[in-house]
């Protein structure tokens, strides 16, 4: 075993025993691989066990790895959210999953006269965003919400015409008829 390895063992035993998100580096400072844990220690201790080194993907991580950095949250969630957001930013070459444009939910308020809210996962610059959400039905059931007790419109009609009829959602108080004048 290098003295690199060795060294990285010793750093992963000085770990709090906290929530977070664990970052393997290269010798460039390039990120190899991003994790999360409810107890940093443990997890990233657990990657220097022979069964695991013995791993085709552990040991070559391992062996490329120069530099472990480590961020404190305050809970699982938390650690979650952000590990699915430095996947996204970094794109680490041993991390297989979440690379994709695949992410969790947020709830788009839009910037229109008449503003609507939805579910979307792509974030744009073109509103407000709240989120992310998880379990990703709670983002559906929170925008259920504010539709039926706030009345924002839920439809997608093009609200910069005048149309003859207002939708269902108006004549059952869900909305307040943005689409026809008066």
């Amino acid at each position: 075993m290098s003295s690199r390895v060795d060294a990285l063992r010793e750093k992963a035993l000085q770990l709090p025993l906290q929530p977070g998100v664990y970052l393997y580096k290269d010798a460039a400072g390039t990120v190899l691989y991003v994790g999360k844990a409810k107890n940093l220690r443990n997890r990233v201790r657990s990657y220097f066990n022979e069964d695991r080194l013995a791993e085709a993907k552990t040991g070559s991580l391992i062996q490329e790895a120069h530099d472990l950095d480590y961020i404190l949250l305050d809970n699982e969630k938390e650690a979650l959210a952000l590990e699915n957001n430095l996947i996204k930013q970094y794109k680490p070459r041993f991390n297989v999953l979440l690379r994709d444009d695949k992410t969790y939910p947020y709830i788009k308020l839009t910037a229109e006269p008449w503003p609507r809210v939805y579910v979307t996962r792509r974030i744009r610059k073109d509103g407000q965003y709240f989120g992310p959400y998880f379990p990703g039905n709670l983002a559906h059931r929170l925008v259920k919400f504010i539709h039926r007790h706030f009345q924002i419109p839920s439809c997608k009609v093009d609200l910069t015409r005048n149309h003859t009829h207002p939708c269902l959602e108006y004549h059952i108080h869900r909305c307040l008829g943005p689409c026809v004048q008066g």
